[in-house]
């Protein structure tokens, strides 16, 4: 065998698999296009800021007998207020907590005060009692904060007061403490501290408004002649010596008669 005759055994290469794209192995179908997602490219709006804050003082669970048997409900306590001298108070029940603090910000909104401030704190000392607590509340000076505790420190804060300082006694029933609170904030006046200085300017406006005020004059009643003096009785004039004697002798002679 010669090196021509010599053959090499041919070995085939192994063909390239070519990619056969989707579309072209499903030449039939229709392609479907995707929906976009609900959430998928839509801006979110910006929550809108709450006009008032909310704070739970109180829940409380309340169960009424019935004939079937008892009913279970939530009673919610709750305050609102704007930081801004505006506050309110209000109280809600139903089967669900959710839905009670619902109805009670509702009744909070309809009873809604204003609380008149000087510098942050209160105008003057205020206290309330309602039926076994009393809340009182007097002014503080500026840096002190807010010394008080339970429902009558959220009541405060809520209402934007700042320096205040408050004592309660009786009962400790948050309820009870709250509509103490809320009566005490009532009965809070306008105006300045009673014990401020009283500066020029104050005492000007004073007098001007005494000087436009005009007292009504009320005629004067002529005056009565008054009577003239009694002129003294006329005296008897005396009896005489000789008239004496003869009253005198008449007696004797009756005696001895």
């Amino acid at each position: 065998m010669t090196e021509e005759n010599k053959t090499a055994p041919v070995t085939e290469a192994p063909a390239e698999e070519t990619s056969v794209a989707p579309e072209e192995k499903q030449e039939g179908r229709p392609q479907r296009e995707r929906r976009p997602r609900k959430g998928g490219g839509r801006e979110r709006k910006p929550r809108e800021a709450k006009e008032f804050e909310e704070a739970i003082l109180q829940i409380d669970r309340v169960t009424r007998v019935v004939k079937g048997g008892r009913r279970l409900r939530f009673r919610l306590t709750v305050v609102i207020g704007d930081k801004k001298g505006r506050v309110g108070f209000g109280i809600g029940k139903s089967a669900e907590v959710m839905t009670a603090i619902q109805k009670a910000v509702v009744q909070a909104k309809r009873n809604l005060i204003t609380v008149p401030m000087n510098e942050g704190t209160l105008p003057h000392e205020a206290n309330a009692i309602f039926k076994s607590s009393r809340v009182l509340l007097f002014p503080a000076p500026e840096g002190k904060g807010v010394i008080a505790g339970g429902a009558v420190r959220k009541i405060l804060e809520l209402a934007g007061v700042k320096d205040v300082l408050s004592k309660s006694h009786g009962s400790r029933n948050k309820l009870n403490i709250a509509v103490a609170t809320f009566n005490a904030l009532q009965s809070l006046e306008t105006g300045k501290n009673p014990g401020t200085k009283i500066t020029k300017a104050d005492l000007e406006m004073k007098d001007d408004a005494e000087e436009t005020i005009e007292t009504p004059v009320t005629p004067k009643k002529p005056v009565e002649a008054k009577a003239s003096a009694k002129t003294p009785a006329a005296k008897k004039p005396a009896a005489s010596p000789s008239a004496k004697t003869t009253a005198d002798k008449k007696k004797t002679d009756a005696d001895k008669k």
